[in-house]
């Protein structure tokens, strides 16, 4: 019975549905910490997911799947509940029902983190008796989700969700959560989730995992928060409407005809007299371009022609000739009164910023002390070659190391910095695949200048091991095809054959799983892409993997960037 039972536990993760993952959001390099979580050992993603769905200890929100450490933490938390932090080699999946902030039909799925009713009042929490014995608590609704004082439905309720309120005159409310567009739109559609799946004219979508009868880059994992499934019309690029591709080759896209939801829009918080972010909630009077120019109004195609009409973009303040930001610029622009120049940045200051002193990037001079919390150089490029994204950008990579929550960090434009106190600067990267890295720059007076900066040449894949006239190893980018000797970590530690099993057992990195990463002997390798480099499982019982960071630069048949 033992053995049989022992034979069943093997074969049951090829039970595990394959498409399980489909709803689940994923983040790369972050971690959440949570008072409920359980841990478990595992072998795939899919198996972490279905612990999720399983679990019982506690409502699980989402799972945390550590490949390297064949780990699998469940957590009743998510990026709505708890702060994220950064985490290497680690994926954070959240449940997409409990991080969407809008409601499907009543709500009685609505696991959001709104805790407002539609009068302003703070909602109660579910777990306490006062100002108002509930009726409704979380021992007598477990499957309701009645989690601090967050609106729900547990009573299916045709109006809600609602809750009880902490104003002792009343006693509960319904709360104010937009629609999830299922079958209207808000504004220009930029949230719309329905199904529908033609153009205006009636023509099939092409779905946007395929690349048949027309090539792009509007995947899910480029676009990860837009929900880009099936064939269903989307809008992740700030046109005026949700649009699609079509199955029509001769037609590559076309918008679709999605109704408008006859409720009012959710409110935002307008900003009069300096911008945030990308300045999308700017809704000041300035109406001058950088140059000294006057706007040109919104609403008139004089003298130039434009599609960015308050028709078009309802919800963006497009009124008179305010300078704005409806389409996801940089900042608030606007189209000029010169016939000559079609449009211009405007002279809208950003909040809290103080310009940095430059320096040349990636020079001998860009440099850090200790672990570069000081550090406020213009190098903007991660080690591996990656641009960094803009910190007070959410685009790829949502996060909350924004000048607005730092703002003694010096989170200037797109320069690495280190806002967390983590080992070195470093920055979200412009990749959507890889949410952030460490920055290619050099610790001061360590007597090695800093190479410059190495892009690899589009199409190029070999990289240089130990050349015939003795030169040492070297990698390229992330290393993911360095073949040389190197076996030591950057702390000094030798490395454990892959074909090993002591004294760190592991199965998912070994010569048969990845049979062309080059996982012979006990040298460094990255058979995983590890953006922080080469790194291998230690001979040290108490470490169990380390990187092998002294592994220098290739510099030969690439392209060297001196900015």
């Amino acid at each position: 019975m033992l053995a049989y039972t022992g034979l069943l536990f093997l074969i049951l993760p090829c039970f595990v549905r394959s498409d399980i993952l489909d709803d689940y959001v994923k983040t790369e390099g972050v971690w959440i910490y949570s008072a409920h979580e359980s841990t478990y050992p595992t072998v795939s993603v899919e198996e972490c997911a279905e612990k999720c769905n399983v679990e019982t200890q506690f409502l699980c929100r989402a799972f945390l799947f550590a490949q390297k450490d064949q780990e699998c933490i469940t957590t009743a938390d998510n990026s709505h509940t708890q702060l994220v932090v950064q985490g290497q080699n680690v994926v954070l999946y959240e449940k997409k029902a409990f991080i969407l902030e809008c409601k499907s039909g009543n709500g009685v799925s609505y696991r959001g983190t709104a805790t407002k009713t539609v009068s302003g009042r703070t909602c109660q929490r579910w777990a306490s008796n006062t100002p108002h014995p509930p009726k409704y608590t979380p021992e007598n609704s477990p499957h309701a989700d009645l989690k601090e004082n967050y609106c729900r439905n547990p009573d299916n309720d045709n109006t809600g969700p609602w809750c009880y309120t902490v104003d002792v005159s009343s006693r509960w409310e319904y709360c104010q959560i937009q629609n999830c567009e299922g079958e209207c739109m808000f504004c220009s559609g930029e949230k719309y989730r329905g199904k529908i799946s033609q153009t205006e004219d009636g023509v099939t979508c092409q779905r946007w995992d395929s690349q048949t009868p027309h090539l792009h880059g509007y995947t899910s994992n480029s676009f990860p928060d837009k929900y880009l499934e099936e064939n269903y019309c989307r809008n992740p690029d700030w046109e005026p409407r949700p649009w699609c591709f079509t199955t029509d080759s001769n037609n590559r896209w076309a918008f679709c005809s999605i109704p408008r939801c006859a409720e009012l829009p959710p409110a935002i918080k307008g900003e009069t007299e300096c911008y945030t972010g990308k300045g999308q909630n700017f809704r000041g009077v300035i109406s001058t371009t950088i140059s000294g120019k006057t706007c040109q109004r919104w609403d008139v195609q004089i003298p130039h022609l434009h599609s960015r009409t308050p028709g078009n973009f309802p919800c963006k303040g497009l009124e008179g000739n305010y300078c704005r930001n409806p389409d996801n610029e940089k900042e608030p622009w606007c189209y000029t009164t010169d016939r000559y120049i079609r449009w211009e940045y405007c002279q809208v200051p950003k909040c809290g910023l103080v310009p940095p002193v430059p320096t040349n990037e990636g020079g001998p001079t860009d440099c850090f002390h200790g672990n570069g919390y000081n550090y406020r150089g213009t190098t903007s490029v991660t080690r591996s070659g990656k641009r960094c994204q803009e910190w007070d950008s959410m685009l790829p990579h949502k996060h909350q190391k924004t000048s607005h929550n730092f703002p003694v960090a010096g989170l200037v434009g797109n320069y690495c910095r280190n806002p967390d106190q983590d080992r070195a600067p470093w920055c979200y990267t412009t990749d959507p695949s890889v949410r952030w890295e460490y920055c290619r720059i050099s610790m001061c007076n360590t007597g090695q200048p800093q190479p410059p900066t190495i892009i690899p040449v589009h199409g190029g894949d070999d990289e240089a091991s130990q050349s015939s006239d003795g030169q040492p190893d070297c990698q390229v980018g992330n290393g993911v095809t360095y073949r040389g000797t190197s076996s030591t970590t950057s702390s000094g530690r030798t490395c454990q054959k892959w074909s090993a099993m002591t004294p760190h057992s592991h199965r998912n990195f070994t010569p048969e799983t990845h049979p062309n990463a080059g996982l012979e002997g006990n040298y460094c390798r990255n058979p995983d892409a590890d953006p922080d480099g080469p790194w291998c499982f230690t001979t040290d019982l108490q470490k169990r993997y380390d990187y092998c960071a002294d592994i220098p630069i290739c510099g030969m048949c690439y392209f060297c960037i001196n900015s």
